[in-house]
């Protein structure tokens, strides 16, 4: 039996993405002013990762009722601690940032969360990360994500042209800027789990323009007269067929995260959910067009090569 391949678009589409890049322009810088006023008005969430202070995991065999669990801390002298259920209902966890530890010291909290608690919780992990450390593991890991997008300029600029690691580093920062909105504006925790979620990201974006870039390229030796506009429209879509299907399959591997994973990867799966989402976006509407609006590339041409010819090659 013979099965035929599936096809989610026809063939030799002629969509003209370059006609609406201001469009996607518009959008794109409403999504980044939307992220500066949601860092600037809100901020992230840090978790305790970046703020420093105390994360309790604990079991028991009975359901958990967070609103108890926070009464009895707060009576014991441990401040506001956030309690939320964790996977099961009889699994929760307990966190306490520097602030909420007040006069308590952080060595001694654990057996104070033990005694406030009682009998019938399990502690399964506890970490405790102090202040100063906390601030080390932010600088790095901003500067971990700064240096992930800088290398994938510097590496595209050496794989292709000047033009091309300009275009690819303003995209790739457009879609981890917009990725990191996303999280401040729902609330999500930021810690070094969204820092991993935003360097997936950024390796995943980048491949996606990489792709559309080579086949540009290639289309230029192929087409030395197609005007660039016309060569950029064949390009994204030679590779539009690619490129969804691309971002579908990760999709679909991911969104069961979304609705069965704990929350401790909640804000990872997100992240990287509306990342694709915005990578893939940028890859067809954005990156390539920024490519029209910097030094050409090649010398202009005395002889156009019409688009339609060149679809029919």
């Amino acid at each position: 039996m013979r099965f035929l391949p599936i096809r989610l678009l026809p063939d030799n589409t002629a969509f003209d993405f370059v006609r609406h890049r201001f469009a996607a322009y518009a959008f794109s810088l409403l999504l980044v002013v939307a992220t500066l006023g949601s860092l600037a008005v809100n901020g992230l969430n840090l978790g305790i990762d970046f703020k420093g202070g105390m994360l309790v995991e604990i079991q028991s065999a009975q359901p958990i009722d967070p609103g108890t669990l926070r009464s009895r801390l707060a009576q014991a002298g441990l401040g506001a601690a956030e309690v939320q259920q964790f996977g099961k209902p009889t699994e929760a966890l307990i966190r306490l940032d520097s602030g909420q530890l007040g006069t308590t010291e952080a060595k001694q909290a654990a057996p104070r969360i033990r005694a406030a608690l009682g009998e019938g919780y399990e502690f399964r992990r506890t970490e405790l990360v102090g202040p100063r450390v906390s601030a080390e593991l932010f600088r790095d890991g901003a500067l971990a994500t700064a240096l992930a997008i800088l290398g994938i300029a510097l590496y595209v600029w050496f794989r292709f042209e000047w033009q091309f690691g300009v275009a690819a580093m303003v995209a790739t920062a457009h879609d981890v800027v917009v990725t990191l909105g996303l999280l401040s504006i729902t609330g999500l925790e930021f810690n070094l789990t969204a820092i991993a979620a935003l360097l997936t990201l950024a390796g995943y974006s980048i491949n996606d323009k990489v792709v559309v870039f080579d086949r540009i390229r290639e289309t230029m030796r192929k087409h030395k007269k197609l005007p660039m506009a016309d060569l950029i429209n064949l390009s994204i879509n030679q590779t539009l067929s690619r490129t969804i299907l691309t971002s579908g399959t990760t999709l679909i591997a991911i969104l069961p995260l979304l609705f069965f994973a704990t929350s401790t990867l909640l804000n990872f799966t997100v992240a990287l959910v509306w990342g694709i989402l915005i990578g893939t976006f940028s890859s067809v509407f954005v990156a390539a067009a920024l490519l029209l609006h910097l030094p050409a590339i090649r010398s202009a041409e005395t002889e156009a090569e019409s688009p339609e010819k060149a679809v029919s090659q």
